[in-house]
């Protein structure tokens, strides 16, 4: 501990706030300032481990296919980022392996869903995005394997989208934002602190009392419960997603891209053989709750077959568990400063994007804090639209 005063307290060591740690000390680098006279910086984590945190336990996935603009640019910057993320966060002469695999992200749709898709598509090619549109003999030509496809009348395959690994990729910005001063502290906050529609700081579980004028909320599934303590209630739902590893008989000569059918089932090849399968359902339980059901297996399994019947036999080597943050508002992010509490800022409620929006976000929390010009402007996703009931949706995808 430096002492109890910080320009900055950052609620969360998940890759939203070591992201948002690592942006901050890098402006104060790019001014010239060493850590010893930069800004103060603290992040408090509740657990160094990450075994319950949503960025280690993410299928993890970086897409360009969204129908928002601003999602599509979110994502372009963090492809930006990961091609040269072991470079730019090498510390001491070494540098995070994070395995970034560009294999592609095939999302199927079948007639409903196609004007909308479309829409997006068009978009996405608009602002440079590399998506192809293929209709069904494009992705059997392509794809072999996918023999039914049924009720499909085409896909669109983003060939830049691809995976990581999520825990290097967060040891990344941790190790780089403390090589730049921001200090770590192994904590909880239990209380944040106001006073006159300013925040104060915050109390933590081990009896200390920080304090700030700048206090981010980015703690992810427990984003809400953070902020019910200054008496603000965030649309954010701490929900279950379980995701299970197979290992199937039949190997493919070559990598599947992550396959999401129009159903919501996706799955996608993995190291080692295996396969990942998932799907969010309406019925998955909302509360900290990390448990997994060979139940759930067993249905996924199903529409694996159906789809792809060469998959018809494999055997189950693991399953997990992990929260999505999610925003019943509209499934969106929560990004900015609360206008009830002065220096209250929020970077929740990703849905299950906050790994691949990481980067921007981090960016953008910075140049909010330090009041500079946005390099990529996010005012859409303002927390003024919780407090007015405005919602902004993603169609299709």
């Amino acid at each position: 501990m430096t002492g109890t005063n910080y320009d900055v307290i950052i609620i969360g060591g998940g890759i939203m706030g070591s992201s948002t740690a690592y942006h901050l000390m890098k402006s104060e680098q790019s001014k010239g300032k060493s850590p010893a006279n930069g800004m103060n910086v603290v992040v408090i984590e509740r657990d160094f481990s990450y075994e319950k945190a949503s960025t280690a336990l993410s299928m993890v996935n970086a897409r360009i296919q969204f129908s928002l603009k601003e999602n599509v640019q979110i994502s372009q910057y963090a492809f930006k980022v990961l091609e040269n993320f072991e470079q730019e966060m090498e510390v001491d002469g070494v540098k995070p392996a994070i395995f970034y695999r560009r294999e592609g992200n095939l999302f199927l749709y079948d007639e409903k869903a196609e004007p909308a898709a479309r829409k997006a598509f068009n978009m996405q090619q608009e602002l440079g995005c590399a998506v192809e549109w293929w209709n069904p003999e494009q992705i059997k030509k392509k794809y072999p394997i996918y023999t039914n496809l049924d009720g499909i009348i085409g896909g669109t395959f983003g060939s830049e989208d691809g995976h990581f690994d999520a825990y290097s990729v967060l040891m990344g910005y941790k190790a780089k934002a403390k090589s730049l001063g921001a200090e770590f502290l192994q904590d909880e906050v239990v209380e944040l602190i106001t006073d006159k529609g300013t925040i104060q700081g915050v109390k933590t579980a081990s009896g200390q009392t920080l304090y700030s004028p700048c206090v981010v909320n980015c703690a992810g599934a427990w984003a809400a419960k953070v902020a019910e303590t200054a008496g603000v209630k965030l649309p954010i739902d701490p929900t279950r997603r379980q995701v299970f590893a197979v290992e199937p008989e039949f190997k493919p000569p070559y990598p599947l891209p992550l396959t999401i059918l129009p159903s919501g089932f996706y799955f996608r090849t993995e190291t080692g053989g295996l396969l990942l399968l998932g799907k969010s359902m309406a019925e998955d339980p909302i509360g900290f709750d990390f448990s997994w059901e060979q139940e759930r297996f067993e249905l996924l399994w199903g529409e694996l077959y159906e789809f792809a019947p060469v998959f018809e036999s494999l055997k189950l080597v693991k399953g997990w568990s992990g929260l999505y943050a999610m925003n019943p508002l509209d499934s969106n992010a929560i990004i900015g400063e609360w206008p009830e509490i002065k220096g209250f800022y929020l970077a929740n409620g990703f849905s299950g994007h906050g790994l691949q929006q990481g980067p921007a976000v981090g960016r953008y929390m910075a140049e909010l804090i330090r009041k500079t010009e946005h390099v990529l402007d996010l005012s859409i996703f303002s927390p003024e639209r919780v407090l007015f009931n405005k919602p902004i949706f993603e169609i299709c995808i």
